[in-house]
């Protein structure tokens, strides 16, 4: 086998077609049966998805496409919750299995994964801005912390309203408390530019889209934030200091929602009351937003999106599907990981990419499952997985110097700073806003000529076992 054939594999393998043939009957390798409705005593919150994407297919008069097979659910699930191509090995105990549950127990095995972990815990980083050259300019001391303090939350499955808070209210060297450094990794620290963060990190809100007097009323909150330098390089602490309000914001103080509040000046953090009114169950903000961010995570696209622009004139898809997903994050107590099994479980995410009806409508309304590209880390992860190569990384910080071991892979990365040609040609965010927008999935041109013809990719694919008949490797390797 050539190296340009294996490249052409290796492409296919790694994107899936963008123009699919729609079968007239349903073909075997990506469909499975029709969607099987349960509305009954025993019907799960899974269900329950499936019953609120149906009825609004119906008040559309839209089919929704048939189940994928167990080949394309495998794939999905692998590449969707841990950013990972299954083994040879994997694929074949999968498929042959003939437990009922099989996709059930697969999707726990897969969320109890160290692959799980690294690939949340890069998502969170993404929105949350671990980067430590410009412009965020974090340093790697305090990426790091960063870094590590988010992989442990994740790890930990710490509810994410806990996480939100200890964010919140963080006080602390940046170099030793990572969460301090949600403050620090923002490119405008004056009160009005914390508080536009704040909204768009854990209200899904763009606050330049608010009126000024609403920003401003918010920034009050966040107006006795202070920082200073220690003896150590780059070190930095944020803490509480009721002189650090020269404009007198903290007592203009009113809650997003219209509510007045008095601070008692100099007695008490008004981030503390803050974190009490938008953590406290009763309020939607920050479980509606974590729904619809976690939705469009696992589905590819927001019930409102994009994730991260939630306002009155950019309303939600299937509003009763949002209302439902939005009480059972609150229920569970902001566990991320029961929202993924019950979105993973339903047969809405097991839908084939393969569209009942081509209308424009089918998308939005979740009628199959979206035909997106791989992140930019997973792509090269899985590139390097099936030549069994690896891709060196550097920061680009000379000091203090940040060692990355050879076989890092690109999912657990820690420092946004630390990056490729390839992983900036394919999308990797810049991790500069913490936009949701930052990641591209488009295709280009460059990309493919890059799959197909670039030195980066031929090298691999030369010094693949299966080209340079090294060890036992056999192409059923690359099934």
């Amino acid at each position: 086998m050539n190296a340009r054939l294996l490249s052409l594999f290796c492409f296919s393998a790694l994107v899936p077609p963008q123009q699919a043939a729609e079968p007239k009957q349903p073909n075997p390798l990506y469909e499975a049966g029709p969607m099987v409705m349960r509305t009954d005593a025993d019907a799960t919150a899974s269900d329950k998805i499936d019953e609120l994407v149906m009825k609004r297919l119906q008040a559309i008069d839209l089919k929704p496409a048939n189940l994928c097979s167990d080949a394309v659910f495998l794939r999905r699930a692998y590449l969707v919750v841990i950013g990972t191509l299954p083994t040879e090995e994997e694929a074949r105990e999968f498929l042959a299995s003939k437990e009922s549950d099989r996709r059930e127990q697969l999707i726990e095995d897969l969320m109890e994964r160290d692959e799980f972990y690294d690939f949340w815990t890069m998502k969170w980083c993404d929105i949350l801005r671990v980067k430590a050259e410009f412009p965020i300019k974090l340093w790697p001391n305090a990426a790091q912390a960063y870094h590590r303090w988010i992989y442990s939350s994740v790890r930990g499955n710490k509810p994410l309203h806990q996480l939100a808070r200890q964010l919140l209210v963080a006080n602390g060297s940046n170099f030793r408390e990572g969460e301090v450094n949600f403050y620090r990794a923002m490119q405008d620290r004056t009160p009005k530019g914390i508080a536009a963060t704040v909204a768009l990190t854990f209200m899904g809100e763009r606050a330049e889209k608010w009126p000024e007097k609403k920003l401003e009323a918010m920034s009050g909150f966040f107006s006795q934030i202070a920082f200073k330098t220690t003896a150590e390089w780059k070190e930095e602490i944020v803490f509480f200091n009721p002189d650090a309000d020269k404009d007198g914001l903290s007592k203009k103080t009113i809650f997003p929602d219209g509510t007045p509040v008095r601070i008692e000046m100099g007695k008490e953090d008004p981030r503390m009351r803050f974190a009490d009114w938008l953590l406290r169950p009763e309020n939607p903000w920050f479980s509606r937003s974590m729904a619809n961010r976690i939705w469009s995570w696992l589905m590819g696209r927001g019930i409102v999106e994009e994730p991260d622009d939630m306002r009155a004139d950019n309303p939600p898809s299937n509003p009763e599907l949002l209302a439902f997903l939005e009480k059972e994050f609150a229920t569970s107590r902001c566990d991320m990981k029961h929202l993924f099994r019950i979105i993973l479980n339903s047969q809405t995410f097991q839908l084939s990419s393969l569209p009942a009806q081509k209308w424009p409508e089918a998308a939005v309304n979740f009628a199959h499952y979206p035909l997106r590209r791989m992140e930019a880390e997973v792509l090269i992860d899985a590139l390097n997985q099936l030549t069994d190569t690896e891709e060196s990384y550097s920061s680009p910080i000379p000091e203090p110097f940040t060692f990355i071991p050879e076989d890092v892979r690109a999912i657990a990365l820690a420092d946004g700073s630390i990056t490729s040609s390839f992983l900036e040609l394919f999308g990797r965010p810049p991790r500069d806003t913490g936009y949701e927008s930052e990641r591209s999935r488009s295709t280009s041109a460059a990309q493919r000529l890059h799959l197909l013809n670039s030195s980066h990719v031929h090298e691999k694919v030369a010094a693949c076992p299966l080209v340079t008949g090294a060890g036992n490797a056999q192409p059923a390797q690359l099934a």
